[in-house]
């Protein structure tokens, strides 16, 4: 049995480096992993502050089954961004564009 690295199958699979489905799927994926991330700020900044889903759900108005959508990297938008750190308290808060700087988003 041949083994292939992970590189090779992703080149079989989906494409080399450079085309167009390639470029799609880590374009997708950056972002899924982006969401994931904010999704995981969301948790531990709530989770800091002892409170349930539950909680933060009423804080923001929404159901606690919401809440666990956006702490996986699901549903979230950026109003939704917006709205749970705030929720938190979280007085500010900035985008990082790279070599674009920072932005502040309230």
């Amino acid at each position: 049995m041949k083994l292939h690295t992970h590189e090779e199958m992703l080149n079989t699979v989906i494409g080399k480096k450079g085309t167009a489905a390639r470029n799609e799927f880590e374009a997708r994926l950056k972002a899924e992993i982006e969401a994931y991330q904010i999704g995981e700020a969301i948790k531990q900044t709530r989770q800091q502050q002892n409170l349930t889903q539950k909680q933060l759900g009423e804080r923001m108005g929404v159901q606690e089954a919401q809440i666990s959508k956006i702490e996986s990297g699901k549903s979230i938008t950026f109003s939704t961004i917006v709205r749970a750190f705030k929720a938190l308290g979280v007085k500010t808060a900035a985008l990082d564009l790279g070599s674009m700087g920072r932005v502040a988003l309230w």
